[in-house]
């Protein structure tokens, strides 16, 4: 059966078809503390052929044994095995001190929350401090100093981060303290964090890339003038 599906690589959206995917299913019957299990292994190829990457999907389920007969349960979680993170790539203008933190962040989301969630607001508090060049020790102070520099929506949204859980008690304190996070609450972070790289350094270096070109445009004008 067909599925839309978002490549992880190349971020191409595409329909998987049956040519691109193969799945296969183990079930653990052996009796155990954790109970019996059922797994489905799913590879998926990029059908975008400038990409054409492979993927690795590892689905967790419950399996119940009903009389004379195995029956799939509850869904318990899936990982994604390759590529092993599912950050963005992000190009060379970005500080990499950014991308690296936003890269481990996403990283480590599933398998630790609370220390994503702190690699997360380390990252905002680079951004703040790099694009913005404020610079005042802690966080809270530091978004309350960018209040003016930034449309009041997505001001709102970095200054709601602080109150979303146990991070808000906390983050505007002490930006390396380990706390514990929802997972939720990690993955909001990660999004702020890719929102932003959106709004600031993406389309500041397309607005740069257009308004040069034009100055080019103007400046071969002028020589060709000059050379009539």
């Amino acid at each position: 059966m067909a599925f839309n599906w978002t490549c992880p690589h190349c971020e191409t959206k595409t329909t998987i078809n049956s040519d691109d995917h193969k799945k296969d299913e183990s079930n653990l019957k052996i009796r155990n503390a954790d109970g019996l299990k059922s797994a489905d292994i799913l590879w998926i190829v990029c059908p975008n052929t400038e990409c054409n990457k492979l993927s690795l999907y590892i689905r967790l389920y419950e399996l119940n044994y009903v009389p004379q007969i195995y029956r799939r349960g509850d869904f318990i979680k899936e990982w994604t095995l390759i590529p092993n993170t599912k950050a963005k790539v992000y190009p060379d203008y970005i500080p990499i001190a950014i991308r690296q933190d936003y890269e481990e962040a996403y990283t480590i989301l599933e398998l630790s929350p609370k220390a994503s969630a702190t690699l997360s607001r380390r990252c905002l508090q680079g951004m703040i401090r790099d694009f913005w060049g404020v610079k005042k020790g802690r966080l809270f102070d530091e978004i309350n100093e960018i209040e003016e520099k930034v449309d009041p929506l997505t001001w709102k949204s970095i200054d709601a981060i602080r109150k979303v859980g146990n991070i808000g008690a906390h983050m505007e304190k002490d930006i390396n303290l380990i706390i514990e996070v929802e997972p939720k609450e990690a993955q909001l972070l990660i999004q702020l964090i890719e929102m932003l790289i959106e709004e600031w350094y993406i389309h500041r270096h397309e607005r740069e890339l257009k308004l040069n070109l034009i100055v080019d445009i103007a400046e071969t004008k002028d020589k060709a003038k000059k050379n009539e």
